[in-house]
């Protein structure tokens, strides 16, 4: 699959990158694409939820009543999940929500996800460049020259370098990740993907294993 590669003034540079089919061009595995993301977002979770049972609430174990003759229901303790300040019942607790999935599986989702966002006409090339000094009013000037100005974006790129990173934190849906930190949420979530040729090649690199 030949592509074009432009520049940061949007400018056709005339030079074409053959992007590999098995990563760019494969047909979409939808079900693959959601164990993974559904694996993504289980490993942001803490976990750390917890609340008392009756086993744990504060208070006294003795039987509050005598148990027949007060014509209402038995009761044997005030921590009885029935009444107010009592434990709960089946309440959460601490528990770990991460998913394992097979490596196959996970490469086979991302690459799954870069070929739907190929096919949506969501990834466009760019050559190198480097960034003097953060400046996110030419990141702005970029992002319009490139055609995805007030759209959500993310720069994959090879390596993050702190002009950069300055240049982006302040725009609204605008992002930068390295090209061997992508996973299929984040790609899925990116919006509009501007690909660096050394971004690109991190890509190539891990996917091809």
């Amino acid at each position: 699959m030949e592509v074009k590669v432009y520049n940061i003034h949007g400018e056709d540079t005339g030079k074409t990158l053959q992007l590999p089919d098995e990563i760019f061009g494969i047909e979409p595995n939808e079900h693959a694409m959601y164990l993974d993301v559904k694996r993504y977002l289980a490993a942001q979770r803490q976990g750390t939820h917890k609340a008392k049972e009756r086993g744990e609430v504060a208070g006294s174990t003795r039987k509050i009543k005598r148990q027949k003759g007060t014509g209402t229901a038995r009761a044997g303790s005030i921590k009885n999940p029935l009444f107010r300040g009592g434990g709960r019942v089946f309440g959460p607790r601490p528990r770990d929500y991460r998913i394992k999935l097979n490596k196959k599986l996970k490469q086979l989702a991302r690459k799954s996800a870069l070929s739907y966002m190929m096919q949506e006409g969501k990834i466009k090339v760019v050559e190198d460049f480097a960034m003097d000094q953060p400046k996110t009013k030419e990141m702005v000037k970029i992002l319009d020259r490139l055609q995805v100005g007030g759209q959500k974006a993310m720069w994959v790129v090879g390596d993050v370098d702190s002009n950069m990173y300055l240049s982006v934190r302040n725009l609204p849906n605008v992002y930068v990740v390295r090209g061997a930190d992508l996973n299929t949420y984040v790609i899925l979530n990116g919006g509009n993907l501007l690909i660096t040729e050394k971004g690109l090649a991190q890509i190539e690199e891990i996917l091809k294993k």
